[in-house]
C-alpha cells in the first residue's frame, strides 16, 4: 500500500499549540500550494488516496486540527473559544507561515469545511481559491433546524451539552460510536476506508483527550462561531475567490438545504459545484473523482 509515500512528517509549534501535519516533500515554491483539511471524526488520513492524484501538481499541506489526531489538545475554555474556527483557522495560516507560503488554493471537508470558510472570511488575501466539501454555511443550518435535520444529525446537538456528559457517554464505548459515525449519513459501512486510515481513526478516538477536543471544537460551532458568522454577515463580508462545492447524493446537505444556493449567498466570487454519488465522505469514498474535480477547478487559476 502506498501510505503517504513522497510527503514528510512535521510539527508546528503556532497558536500555543502544536500541528502535526504531511507535507509534500521538499520545499514548495515549485508548485501551488493546497491545503487540506479533514472533518470529524477523522485526521488527516481522510486524504490519503486523493494526495496521491494531487502530489505531483501540488505542494500538499494536510494538517490534523486542534484537538484532533496527533495535534495538541487542549482543554476547552469557558467560552470554547479555543476551538473557534477563527482560533482553528489562525492556526493553518500560522503553518503555512513557517512554511512561507503566502497565497494558496484551499479545500476542507466537514468540520475542515467549515475552518476554510472563516479562513477565507478572515484571510481573503491568502486565498486563491476555496473548495468546500457536504457542507452548507453553519449559521444556515443552525438557523433551519427542524426536526428532521436533529435526527440526521444528533451529534450536532450531543455533542454541545455540557463537559462531561457527552465525552463520557462517548468514551463508555468509543469505538462503537466511531464506527457508527463513520457508517452514517449515506456512507453505507466502513468498507470505503483504508484499513490504514480507519486504524489511525481508532487510535486517535481511543484518547479521552481527542473526545473532549471534538466536543469542544461542537461547542465552539453552537456558540462563538455563530456570534463571529452574524458578525461578519453584519459587515458584509464574504469569500472574496472562486468557490467550489461538492455534496454526497446520499447525504444530509442534499436531503435538506440547497448547497449552491447558500453557498453563493456568502461568496463574492463565482461558485460552482455538483452532487457526488456518495454519502457525507466524498474524498474517501470517491478519492479518484474527488481528485479530478479537484485539479480542474484548482487548476483554472494555477
Amino acid at each position: 500500500m502506498n501510505w503517504f509515500e513522497g510527503f514528510e512528517t512535521r510539527h508546528f509549534d503556532v497558536n500555543g499549540v502544536q500541528i502535526y501535519a504531511r507535507v509534500s516533500a521538499g520545499l514548495p515554491g515549485d508548485r501551488p500550494a493546497l491545503l487540506l483539511l479533514h472533518g470529524f471524526p477523522q485526521t488527516h488520513a481522510m486524504w490519503n488516496r486523493v494526495a496521491r492524484q494531487l502530489g505531483r501538481d501540488y505542494y500538499l499541506v494536510m494538517p490534523d486540527l486542534r484537538g484532533y489526531g496527533d495535534s495538541s489538545k487542549p482543554p476547552g475554555l469557558p467560552d470554547h473559544s479555543n476551538y473557534s474556527k477563527r482560533t482553528m483557522a489562525q492556526d493553518m495560516v500560522a503553518v503555512m507561515d513557517v512554511l512561507g507560503v503566502d497565497g494558496f488554493d484551499l479545500c476542507g471537508h466537514d468540520r475542515g469545511g467549515r475552518v476554510a470558510h472563516r479562513l477565507a472570511t478572515d484571510f481573503p488575501a491568502r486565498v486563491k481559491q476555496l473548495c468546500v466539501i457536504d457542507i452548507a454555511p453553519t449559521l444556515d443550518m443552525y438557523n433551519a433546524t427542524d426536526f428532521e435535520f436533529a435526527c440526521a444529525y444528533d451529534h450536532w446537538f450531543h455533542l454541545i451539552q455540557p463537559a462531561p456528559l457527552p465525552e463520557t457517554m462517548i468514551n463508555g464505548s468509543a469505538l462503537a460510536y466511531l464506527h457508527a459515525k463513520l457508517g452514517g449519513w449515506g456512507s453505507r459501512g466502513l468498507d470505503y476506508i483504508e484499513p490504514a486510515a480507519l486504524a489511525e481513526y481508532e487510535r486517535c478516538f481511543s484518547n479521552p483527550a481527542t473526545v473532549h477536543s471534538m466536543c469542544e471544537d461542537y461547542r465552539a460551532s453552537a456558540g462563538i462561531d455563530l456570534a463571529h458568522d452574524r458578525e461578519s454577515r453584519a459587515r458584509g463580508d464574504k469569500i472574496a475567490c472562486d468557490l467550489l462545492v461538492l455534496w454526497g447524493e446520499r447525504g444530509v446537505v442534499q436531503r435538506l438545504f440547497k448547497p449552491l444556493a447558500l453557498w453563493q449567498a456568502q461568496c463574492a466570487g463565482k461558485v460552482t459545484g455538483q452532487a457526488m454519488a456518495a454519502g457525507h465522505f466524498i474524498p474517501e469514498e470517491l478519492p479518484l473523482p474527488t481528485a479530478a474535480a479537484l485539479l480542474d477547478f484548482f487548476g483554472q487559476d494555477n
